[in-house]
């Protein structure tokens, strides 16, 4: 079985990590865990040097569970299951459900691991994750977990359907901060699978999660929208939102160590040329021998008056940039 299935047959599409690759993660946390173990140790053992055997020995396993138990779970509960190691290997820990884990996830698989990895050096962890289906170890079986891999090619990647035409941009105003990122990973598989699902099975799993979206947005599914459209048209407006910000985003990096304004439009200059021809008389006076030369396509501007601008005719208005009213 190479993808995770939800009790009501929907497929995930979350590939399940191997041995080998849990292998190397779970060895780089070691190595991390180990070097701070050490170096722990050391700074203890120079600030107890007056201390007794008892308090000594007490102190040390105190710092033991500490670094080497306390530290795994602490990881994976703030990261939702991803510690170095799996970051390293591009793996996650997720719940048979495939939403992200939990304190007492993180503190059941890092009590096991205890026993089944630094008690046994790995031996019992390695058994059971070959003998699992799904490469899971003892602490992933009590825990209700799963290692799964984040890294997949991408063209096994599955476009999500589009919603129907007329609930395009009927959520613009839905609050979608509230959503965690594990339901939105169930709509998503949800969709691009459902219509490999029975219809049964395929109509109860959209109500389920749609209950659970409007739960989370606090807004009804509007009256005589199916459900699996509502999940559609939410997920397309999340989506929208994600391209609109990252354009914003590029947008802003694009305009940096630009000036401030774009300078003013030269306008087109006018050329003037001397002629032979008599001169043009303007109010009596004449132009003192120059005639305006308009190139083709460009609009005849009048002639210089020699005598001052008549101010009883306005000049050309300059340009403002906005359209006249009709």
């Amino acid at each position: 079985m190479n993808e995770l299935v939800t009790g009501d047959a929907v497929v995930l599409g979350l590939q399940p990590a191997r041995l080998p690759s849990r292998a190397l993660a779970i060895a780089i946390d070691l190595a991390v865990l180990l070097t701070v173990f050490v170096l722990f140790s050391i700074g203890l053992a120079v600030a107890t040097v007056t201390l007794d055997e008892a308090a000594t020995a007490a102190i040390a396993v105190a710092t033991f569970l500490l670094v080497l138990v306390g530290g795994p779970v602490a990881v994976e509960t703030l990261s939702h299951g991803r510690s170095l190691g799996k970051l390293a290997c591009g793996l996650r820990v997720v719940r048979d459900d495939g939403g992200p884990i939990r304190f007492r996830h993180a503190l059941v698989r890092g009590a096991m691991g205890l026993v089944e990895i630094l008690g046994t050096f790995g031996v019992v962890g390695s058994i059971a994750s070959l003998v699992s289906a799904r490469g899971r170890r003892l602490g992933d079986v009590f825990a209700g977990t799963l290692v799964v891999r984040e890294r997949v090619p991408a063209g096994r990647a599955l476009a999500v359907p589009p919603p129907p035409p007329w609930l395009v941009g009927r959520f613009g105003q839905l609050d979608l901060s509230g959503v965690p990122d594990g339901l939105w990973l169930a709509i998503r598989q949800y969709l691009t699978r459902m219509n490999q699902l029975d219809a049964t099975v395929r109509g109860s799993m959209a109500e389920r999660l749609a209950t659970d979206l409007v739960a989370r947005t606090g807004v009804p599914v509007p009256a005589g929208v199916p459900a699996a459209a509502y999940l559609a048209a939410v997920v397309n407006e999340r989506q929208t939102r994600d391209v609109r910000r990252m354009a914003a985003a590029a947008g802003r990096a694009g305009r940096t160590g630009a000036p401030d304004a774009w300078p003013a439009p030269v306008p087109s200059p006018v050329f003037v040329k001397p002629v032979t021809a008599a001169p043009v008389p303007v109010k009596g006076e004449h132009s003192g021998g120059w005639a305006i030369e308009v190139r083709p396509g460009e609009a005849a501007a009048p002639p210089p008056a020699a005598g001052g601008e008549d101010m009883g005719r306005p000049g050309p208005q300059a340009p403002t940039g906005f359209a006249p009213p009709a």
